[in-house]
C-alpha cells in the first residue's frame, strides 16, 4: 500500500509531457505512471539520473544508480526496453538479453515518456535487404567481430560477456550501433554511415541461419572448439586402433 500511494505521488510530481514522440498523450501518461514505478529509482525524477557513486540512494529513498535519460530520445529507450536490458534488479549488474517484463504496449509507452523528456535520435528503420551481405562480412569483421566474434555468437571481454546477437532484431542492431550499450563502444554515423549499418545488419541477420555446406556447424562457436573436437575424436580412433592392435598381437 505504502509502495503504491508512494508511486501516486511521485507520477504527480512528474511533469506533463504534452507533444511527445511516439505516442502521444494517453500513452505518455501511462509511460509516466509506468516510469515512476519501475524507472524512477535509478534514473531519477524527469530523467535527471542517479550519478552519485558515494551516495546512489533515488527517489523515494531507494537504493539506484542510472545515468539521465534527458536528450536520449526513443531510440535508447526502445533498445534497453525491447531487449530486457532494464530495468535491472542491481544497477551494476550487466544487463542480458531477456524476456521484457513490460508488453508491447508498456514499452510504447514508456519510450513515448522518456522521448518527451528532451529531443533526441528516433527509432531508427534499417533496411537490410538493400545491402549486399558480403559488405556486411567485411564491415562486422571491421568494427564488431573481435568482441562478438565474426559469426556473431558472442564471446567474453575483460569484465563482461559480449552477447550473442540471434536473438536481436534488425532495429535492435541498428539501435546497440549508435547506442553502445554498456561496454560496447557507441559508433556515430561519421564512424559506420546508415548504408553501411544496413549492411551490418544484413550480415548479423544471415548468420542467424547461415547455409552449413559440406560439414558439421558444431554450433559455429568458432575454430577453435572445432579443432579440439576434431583432436579428440581422432584420439578416441587412435586409442582404438592401438588396443586392436594390441589384442591381435596377445592372440
Amino acid at each position: 500500500m505504502k509502495k503504491a500511494l508512494a508511486t501516486v505521488a511521485v507520477a504527480l510530481a512528474l511533469p506533463g509531457a504534452a507533444g511527445a514522440q511516439p505516442g502521444g498523450g494517453a500513452s505518455v501518461e501511462q509511460g509516466k505512471e509506468l516510469y515512476a514505478e519501475h524507472c524512477l529509482s535509478c534514473h531519477g525524477p524527469n530523467g535527471s539520473g542517479v550519478t552519485s557513486t558515494s551516495h546512489p540512494t533515488g527517489a523515494l529513498g531507494l537504493h539506484g544508480l542510472g545515468p539521465p535519460l534527458k536528450g536520449v530520445g526513443a531510440q535508447a529507450a526502445d533498445f534497453y526496453l525491447t531487449t530486457g536490458y532494464m530495468p535491472l534488479q542491481d544497477p551494476y549488474d550487466q544487463p542480458r538479453h531477456t524476456q521484457s517484463p513490460f508488453n508491447k504496449q508498456e514499452i510504447a509507452a514508456l519510450v513515448a515518456y522518456v522521448s518527451s523528456l528532451g529531443k533526441g535520435p528516433p527509432i531508427p528503420k534499417p533496411e537490410p535487404k538493400r545491402s549486399e551481405i558480403s559488405r556486411g562480412l567485411q564491415l562486422f569483421t571491421d568494427h564488431c567481430a573481435g568482441c562478438h566474434q565474426v559469426v556473431a555468437e558472442g564471446g567474453y571481454v575483460p569484465n563482461a560477456v559480449a552477447p550473442p546477437l540471434h536473438q536481436a532484431t534488425a532495429v535492435q542492431i541498428a539501435e546497440a550501433v549508435r547506442v553502445g550499450p554498456y561496454l560496447m563502444p557507441k559508433f556515430s554515423e561519421g564512424q559506420i554511415s546508415d548504408d553501411e549499418l544496413n549492411a551490418i545488419v544484413a550480415y548479423v541477420e544471415w548468420a542467424k541461419h547461415p547455409d552449413d555446406r559440406g560439414g558439421w556447424n558444431l554450433g559455429r562457436i568458432g575454430p577453435v572448439p572445432e579443432g579440439l573436437v576434431t583432436w579428440l575424436m581422432a584420439a578416441v580412433v587412435l586409442i582404438g586402433v592401438c588396443l586392436a592392435i594390441g589384442r591381435r598381437a596377445h592372440n
